[in-house]
Order: structure tokens, then C-alpha cells, then sequence
């Protein structure tokens, strides 16, 4: 039985441009294409989801997030707030009929729709591991605004091929010729309209992708459409679409679009999968998300990771609530399976054995606390489910203020957190004031050594520690021979330093912009033990900080501030008092106004409650705009270090020194004097 889902769009559209997109070369046609829906809240995100899968004959009627009735926000909560907080996906197919080859050609199409609330970036960063295509949807209306720019941002980290979608061109104010040319200022001058993708002007302007694309049009006058998607593969070019999801106008053309210009990826024959979410569904059964990277997965395999091998007992394909069970999915395709108990976002299983580390991390740490009735041990067991399925909650048990803290994004996550432990577990927290979560790195190299040989036990490490590029995490590198250390004991070293955060010295804030270079290290080739090598890693990595200078850093906002002439002297006062850097202002007149613009960067230390400041003295007329921009090094230090006052010779969980044996036993030498030892 022939599927229904294009017919009506196929005859509203020229003919010859589906057989363009789906036929033109396509030797081995897409099996599955996973695309990402990403915006800033309240750009209609949502909305094109409805109309995505009204227009392919998936649902009948148009849900509306306003309506409480959109088809992929499922949670109570979602559809109180109108936002979405989960990714969910739906499954789509698009069939298509060549009536001069009399063949049909069939693309499976997996929409994954994700939060745009920022308070809830980690679940939608999680989900852009496993994309092929992304449709990032502006706000005609608003534009480009802050968190669009951070998701572009997220969308060039990962490599992920574009299209924009410009909605809400219905209402009274949305200009394209404006927004088009924010889109080119703001993200990209491959940002191109691609609602007429022909002519003269059009390929003029999609020649200055690449110089490819230039030296083709010089010569021919016109592009390949193979070359146009080439190029929109390589995010040299970004196609631009225009209309109104609500209304349904424009969203024939964008899948036309997508048709023509997508291109499948190719997989690996081996069996391999990233998985990018944990959740539990309404029985409580715990389900890993991941995509099939490579090879084949089918129920029963059993899967090794982690020093674990747990059989996949059923696989679900999810489409809003609903799912289908398979008894196998190739590459390219995302799905669900149970079975698996100690997976994590972002690991690799099979093949695909890198795990992959989050760009955007919550900056405000919190204190949950509990009833009085309560035990706080059993309370952290079930908290810790939560954290499984979003690891950046970070919920940690603070054995010397007998407290449990989270890390949050802000307000609205709290309350949505708040409002799942009464559901889920059937208690009433109460979260704390937030305080800013600090990081540390170091200024100068330092080789760190670790020896642990408590009696029957014994492993030794030495690692080159160097300061790292801002934002570069902690990276791995060996420079030890094979002859010195086997390379099953670099690896496990390897495996120890990206195992968990390594706390610093200062303020036992999570050490990062690091390089840590194995240089050498010794086993028994009787007594050493995985664990072994573990402590002395982890140790290594604590006498070398101990050893060199520390650097306490703190989060940053970029910042875009807006308001009226007259009153630029007071913004540039305030940012300064709060420890801010900026350019000098930049001026021009819109709406009636006058107006100066402020950009730079400034501590998120410093601007609690800043926007309401701001509205208060320009009168409603100035704009704040916030984006977390990374870290920096920390404006008030000592202040800081001071009001912590963390002893890192009293953690003993974190211990600097290193363990010795002599006469039978095992003792421990301070950080300072490992080396005359060894």
C-alpha cells in the first residue's frame, strides 16, 4: 500500500524539483535522516513540528502549544508552561513516486524536537550528538536574539549542516529583506534565501559559499544542485525559508528544500552508537536514547562497556508517546532499548568508543533541602536517577556541611526539578539561594607524580600537567613508550583522568583548560591491580597542582546592553562597578530613539537582578541581552578564595600526597616530599 504522506504536496509543487531531490544521483538512497528543531523559547519552535507532520499526513489536526495539544509536548508540565523541556522525536516517511523511472523512493526522517527555555540547554545539547541536520527557527518578529546565537554557536561546534526556518512572517513587523540581512551580520554570510532557488541573483549570492561555488558559477553561470548541497553538507551555505507554521504557509517549501538539499551520511559496517539521553518511561523502566553510528543493532546483542556486558532486551521507536518495538535498527537510526543500567549521555558503545564532553554547563550551584522526616542517604540514591538522565545536575553529597547540591541552569529548571522529586518520589524539596560555580586551572607546566604501594599493591605515574586553551576542558596526550608502560596500562591511566572531575586546590573547584601528557609510570607485573593505577592518577594529578600555581576562575556573560543616549554614562558606570569589560558604545537612532549599545563581557557573579535594574532607570526603553560566555579568571580572588576556605590537606577524599611501603606496611608521604621518595 503506497504511503499517503507527500501526495498532497507533490501536486502543489513542480514536479521536476522532487525529482531533483530524490532521484538526481542518489545511487544508495537515505534510510533514516535525524533532524534537530532548535530556537530561542517562543520563536515557534514547536508549532513547525505541528505543522511538519500536519503537512506529511502524520497527524490530522493542528496541535497548538497555547491549546495545550501540540503532539511532542507530552509532559503535564510542558504543556502547563507552554515550553518544551524534554527532546522528544517523531518518525516520519516520505514516499515518493518517479512515474518516468516507475520506481518510488522512500526517506525516513526522525524529528527531534528540542528545548529553547535556557535553562534547559544541556538536554537540548545532548540531542545535537546524534543529528545529521539541524532546522534552527527564528522569530521573524524578533530576529536574531540571544540564545540563537548561542545555539548557532553549539551548531558550529559540532559540525552540524543548517537550514533556518524564518517564522511568524505573518505578523505585523516581520520584514524579510531585515531579518535576512541580520541573519547574514549576525550568524553567517552563507545564510542564503533559498525560497527561489534559481536565477541569476540567487546563484550570484550562493557563489560566495566557497570558491568552488564562485569558480562554477564564473564558468557556468548557474550551480549544480548536487554542488549546493555539497556545500550546505560542508556548512559553507545555509538555506534560508520563510513563512508561518501556525498557518502552515512555507513549511511545503522548507521540506522541498531539505529534500533537494540534504545528503546522507555514511556509516561503518561495525556495530557502534552514541547515546545521547536516559529516561524512564510511565512503568519506570529505565531507557538509554542513542543512535546506531555503525553496523547493526538487533534485541539480545550484548554490548560491552564500561567493564560491563548487558544484553539490549527490547528496542522502541518512539514518535511522541507511542513507540513501535523492532527487532533490529541500521545505522542512522535513533531509538530507545532497555536493558542497559549504567549508560551515560554522551558515551560512546561498540565501535564508537570516545564519549563526548558538554559545551554548556550550569554555572549556579544549589543547596537542596530536604523534609525533616526524610533520610537524606536514601534521598541522594533516588536524586541520583535524576541525575542519570541529566549528568549536569551534578548532584553531590557534601560530606563536611552534611548537605546535598545540585547544579542548575536557573529558576524555571528549579521549578520544573521541584515539581518532578513530588512527582516522582513523593517529597517536597526546597532549593537554596545559588551560589556561582568556580573552576580552576593552572598558570605554568608542571610534572605531577603519583605512587600508591600499600602492602600486595603497587602502581606509579608521572604526568606532564600544562595550562590549556580557555574552554579546552581536559585534554589527554601520552608521550611514554610502550617499553616503559604497556599501552592497556595508558589507557587505563587515559580513562582515569577523564573519569571525573579532579578537584583543584584553591577552592576544590573542578580543575579544567588543561593538557595532561602521560610521560611515564610502573606496574608489578604481580601485584598491580586496575584500581592501583587509578589511585596513583588521580594522585599525580593532585601533586602536581599542589606543585605550580593555581588560578581560580569564575563564569562570564556576554553581554548586550541597549539604552538610550542619554543615559550610556550610567550603564558604563554600573558595568564597570560589576567588573565588566566592553568596547567603546556604538550609537544610532530606531523606533523614534536615540539609543547606544554596550557589548562585552562581564562576571555572572555581578549581574544578579541587573535586568530589572536596567528597566527601572531607562524607563522600559533599555535591553539587556546575557549569554553565558565560558570562563575567565576569577575579578575578586582572594575575596572569593577567603570566603570558601577550603583546606586541600583536610580532603582527605582528595588526598595530594602518595602511599609508600616499607617493612610490611603501607604509609603516606605529603606532596612535597613523593619525589625523594620515588
Amino acid at each position: 500500500m503506497k504511503s499517503p504522506t507527500f501526495c498532497a504536496i507533490i501536486n502543489l509543487l513542480d514536479y521536476d524539483t522532487w525529482k531533483g531531490a530524490f532521484f538526481m544521483g542518489r545511487k544508495n538512497p537515505a534510510k533514516n535522516i535525524n533532524i534537530g528543531l532548535l530556537a530561542h523559547v517562543d520563536a515557534g519552535k514547536t508549532t513547525l513540528s505541528e505543522a511538519l507532520l500536519y503537512a506529511t499526513g502524520q497527524i490530522r489536526a493542528l496541535g497548538r502549544v497555547d491549546h495545550q495539544d501540540a503532539f511532542l509536548d507530552t509532559d503535564a508540565q510542558e504543556r502547563a508552561r507552554g515550553i518544551t523541556i524534554f527532546s522528544k522525536q517523531a518518525r516520519l516517511r516520505l514516499q515518493m513516486t518517479d512515474e518516468n523511472l516507475h520506481s518510488e523512493q522512500t526517506i525516513g526522517l526522525t524529528i527531534l524536537d528540542t528545548p529553547g527555555h535556557v535553562d534547559f540547554s544541556a538536554e537540548m545539547e545532548r540531542t545535537l550528538q546524534v543529528l545529521d541536520y539541524a532546522i534552527l527557527v527564528i522569530s521573524g518578529t524578533d530576529g536574531v536574539q540571544g540564545h540563537t546565537r548561542t545555539l548557532w554557536r553549539l551548531l558550529q561546534h559540532y559540525n552540524i549542516p543548517t537550514f533556518l526556518f524564518v517564522n511568524k512572517m505573518d505578523l505585523p513587523g516581520a520584514d524579510k529583506e531585515v531579518v535576512q540581512q541580520q541573519l547574514k551580520t549576525e550568524l553567517s554570510d552563507g545564510c542564503v534565501d533559498f525560497t527561489q532557488d534559481s536565477g541569476e541573483a540567487f546563484f550570484e549570492e550562493a557563489a560566495m559559499g566557497s570558491e568552488a561555488l564562485l569558480d562554477e558559477y564564473m564558468d557556468q553561470g548557474s550551480i549544480a544542485e548536487e554542488h549546493l548541497a555539497h556545500a550546505v553538507a560542508k556548512r559553507e551555505l545555509f538555506p534560508c525559508y520563510y513563512g508561518s507554521a501556525l498557518k502552515v504557509e512555507g513549511v511545503k517549501e522548507l521540506l522541498v528544500g531539505f529534500a533537494k538539499y540534504h545528503r546522507a551520511p555514511e556509516y561503518e559496517d561495525e556495530f557502534s552508537a552514541r547515546v545521547y539521553k536516559i529516561g524512564r518511561d510511565a512503568k519506570g523502566a529505565r531507557l538509554t536514547y542513542l543512535k546506531v553510528t555503525g553496523g547493526t543493532l538487533h534485541v539480545k546483542d550484548r554490548i560491552s562497556y564500561d567493564g560491563l556486558e548487558e544484553k539490549v532486551d527490547q528496542i522502541r521507536l518512539y514518535s511522541g508517546e507511542k513507540f513501535e518495538t523492532a527487532e533490529a535498527v541500521e545505522a542512522g537510526e535513533v531509538c530507545a532499548v532497555t536493558g542497559l543500567t549504567t549508560t551515560v549521555p554522551g558515551q560512546g558503545l561498540g565501535a564508537q568508543q570516545e564519549s563526548s564532553v558538554p559545551v554548556l554547563e550550569p554555572v549556579l550551584n544549589y543547596r537542596i533541602y530536604l523534609p525533616d522526616e526524610v533520610n537524606a542517604v536514601e534521598m541522594m540514591e533516588k536524586l541520583k536517577q535524576l541525575e542519570e538522565e541529566d549528568p549536569q545536575l551534578h548532584i553531590l553529597w557534601n560530606e563536611q556541611l552534611q548537605e546535598i547540591h545540585a547544579q542548575m541552569m536557573g529558576q524555571v529548571q528549579i521549578e520544573v526539578l521541584t515539581q518532578l522529586i513530588k512527582e516522582r518520589f513523593g517529597v517536597v524539596v526546597v532549593f537554596g539561594q545559588g551560589n556561582i560555580v568556580y573552576k580552576e586551572t593552572i598558570a605554568k607546566p608542571v610534572e605531577g607524580v603519583g605512587h600508591f604501594e600499600p602492602l600486595r599493591h603497587y602502581a606509579e605515574v608521572h604526568l606532564l600537567l600544562e595550562p590549556g586553551e580557555p574552554g579546552s576542558g581536559i585534554e589527554v596526550a601520552s608521550a611514554c613508550s610502550e617499553d616503559v608502560l604497556d599501552l592497556n596500562w595508558q589507557r587505563l591511566i587515559a580513562t582515569h583522568i577523564m573519569e571525573r572531575e579532579h578537584p583543584g586546590v584553591l577552592t576544590g573547584s573542578a580543575l579544567t583548560d588543561v593538557k595532561i601528557t602521560i610521560l611515564s609510570g610502573r606496574a608489578h607485573i604481580k601485584h598491580t591491580e586496575g584500581g592501583d593505577f587509578r589511585q596513583a592518577t588521580y594522585r599525580a594529578i593532585r601533586q602536581g597542582v599542589k606543585s605550580t600555581e593555581s588560578v581560580l576562575l569564575e563564569p562570564v556573560y556576554a553581554f548586550t546592553l541597549e539604552v538610550p543616549q542619554e543615559m550610556v554614562g550610567r550603564a558604563m558606570t554600573d558595568l564597570k562597578q560589576r567588573a565588566g569589560k566592553f568596547d567603546s558604545p556604538e550609537f544610532g537612532t530606531g523606533n523614534g530613539m536615540d539609543y547606544a549599545v554596550l557589548q562585552g563581557t562581564v562576571p555572572v557573579a555581578t549581574m544578579r537582578d541587573y535586568s530589572s535594574e536596567v528597566h527601572a532607570y531607562t524607563r522600559g526603553l533599555g535591553h539587556l541581552t546575557l549569554e553565558l560566555s565560558g570562563y575567565d579568571v576569577c575579578h575578586n580572588s582572594e575575596e572569593v578564595i577567603a570566603g570558601i576556605g577550603y583546606d586541600s590537606e583536610a580532603d582527605t577524599a582528595n588526598p595530594t600526597g602518595s602511599v609508600f611501603c616499607a617493612h610490611g606496611a603501607g604509609f603516606v608521604v605529603p606532596w612535597d616530599q613523593v619525589e625523594e621518595y620515588m
